[in-house]
């Protein structure tokens, strides 16, 4: 049985005393994503492509001039664009789509080699917190084949899970990286808002999309962050502020913290009775340790979800508009016309959720709604943002469960989506304020299934949040 690691640190070691190659990793990983091949986890494996970079990369390592990421064989989510790759989304409409460019994550990694195994499967263009919302079937998640892996980047989570890849991107639009992180036991960070570029990522809401690593430990989180984060001429909206070296200077955290979790959580409908224990205990744990762990009021709770998704579904209905059987993509075979090709195309290119999400944000930008329904939302968003600003001026963290239950069976997202909408309760806040959060995998519940909680930090402190993320992992074993 091939050798399972935690950290990128474990596997350069062993190259570097020679215990293992580049080459060998590739296919260990190759191995494991033919086993776990009914996980539906990767829309695309670069095969061929992967085991000739091992080589050439084993080739670098001999030579000594190999980038801060030999060794890591890492998936990307299939909204991420890869020259000379394939990008569809997930989605029929973007179907055999080659992209011609690449993002400038998959740049950043590249020239750090990095090895890019493949695209792994998530919900349509990123819409849907339990990945079976994609174009090629729903994934299955590694602890429970009977559930889903969150989403939207559910292929992503358990890619990492089930150790098909090292670590992967994902991107967090109200919690897709960090629900599905929950729900697979591993790691996930969602970064400030700017902090690392968005250029070339398929949007779905610009004001709150933003890339960031899955991984199984907190270490690797930090260095895939130093390595994609920072400024970029191709995105206006990605920060000039400085990006530390966070895996260099990344300690368990020293020093008591003050630490505000939500009263309103305890109340929140649908908490799980395994994962309110969970968050109790955490509590329970960081005050025994010194730390000053209080409750807060947050009378937003209510209105986060609503909020964002009326926004999220406006942005989406315009970044979409763009796919209309014109310019690339699907076609309607069926078109006749200007207006047909309009029709048909986007009415058998999208899934039924993106049509959902089209029309409710078409809704709410149109004439006698808008001021009703968007603006209203947006002074929505500032107040939660003020609130969190404030909150965050007098405590170093806010601690809240990830999601308010396990990962879910398959299929209840058909039965009704708004309580697929109403698992991002305790995500998106750290969304709509911008500010960085990350999801830490606790413990299994009685069934099985992995719980995660979450920390949310100030902007650009995920220098912070990393290190007492590491403190708190090491407390949680303890």
């Amino acid at each position: 049985m091939a050798k399972s690691y935690t950290t990128l640190t474990e596997i350069q070691q062993d190259l570097q005393r020679k215990q293992t190659t580049v080459k060998e990793l590739v296919n260990n990983y190759l191995l494991n994503i033919k086993q776990w091949a009914h996980l539906n986890a990767f829309n695309e494996v670069f095969e061929q492509e992967a085991l000739q970079k091992a080589e050439e990369l084993d080739s670098k390592l001999e030579a000594g001039t190999a980038g801060k990421l030999a060794g890591l064989v890492i998936a990307i989510k299939d909204n991420i664009c890869y020259k000379g790759h394939k990008v569809t989304a997930s989605s029929k409409i973007l179907e055999n789509f080659t992209s011609i460019f690449s993002s400038t994550v998959v740049e950043r990694l590249l020239a750090e080699d990095a090895i890019i195994i493949g695209r792994c499967n998530c919900d349509e263009f990123a819409m849907g917190g339990a990945n079976e919302n994609s174009y090629f079937g729903p994934v299955k998640n590694q602890a429970d084949e009977t559930r889903v892996p969150g989403g939207s980047s559910g292929g992503s989570a358990v890619a990492v899970q089930a150790g098909m890849c090292h670590a992967a991107i994902g991107t967090d639009t109200g919690g897709s990286i960090r629900q599905p992180a929950s729900f697979c036991g591993v790691v996930g960070l969602k970064p400030t808002y700017g902090r690392v570029s968005r250029h070339g990522i398929i949007a779905y809401a610009s004001s709150f999309d933003q890339p960031g690593p899955i991984t199984q430990s907190v270490d690797d989180a930090a260095l895939l962050l130093e390595i994609i984060a920072g400024p970029d001429n191709y995105d206006s909206t990605a920060s000039q502020t400085k990006v530390p070296a966070y895996s260099q200077e990344l300690k368990a955290a020293e020093g008591k913290k003050k630490i505000a979790y939500l009263e309103e959580v305890f109340d929140s409908e649908g908490l799980d009775a395994e994962v309110k224990a969970t968050l109790l205990k955490a509590i329970d744990d960081l005050k025994a340790d010194g730390h000053t762990v209080e409750p807060v009021s947050f009378e937003y709770l209510d209105y986060v979800v609503p909020t964002y998704y009326i926004l999220t579904m406006a942005e989406a209905s315009s970044n979409l508009a763009r796919y209309d059987g014109v310019h690339y993509g699907y076609r309607s075979p069926n078109a006749v016309d200007l207006v047909t090709t309009y029709k048909r195309s986007r009415s058998e290119g999208f899934g039924t959720e993106v049509k959902r999400r089209i029309m409710l944000g078409t809704f709410v930008l149109s004439a006698g709604y808008y001021d009703a329904y968007y603006a209203k939302a947006q002074k929505v968003r500032r107040l939660i943002k003020e609130r969190t600003d404030k909150i965050l001026e007098k405590y170093d963290f806010i601690l809240t469960p990830t999601a308010p239950e396990p990962a879910f069976k398959i299929g209840r997202e058909d039965i009704d989506p708004i309580v697929t909408y109403l698992e991002d309760i305790f995500t998106v806040q750290a969304s709509l304020a911008g500010v960085p959060a990350i999801s830490l995998p606790v413990e299994n519940n009685s069934a099985g299934l992995p719980l995660g909680l979450q920390l949310i930090t100030k902007a650009f402190g995920e220098a912070e949040l990393l290190n007492f993320a590491t403190y708190f992992a090491e407390l949680r074993k303890s």
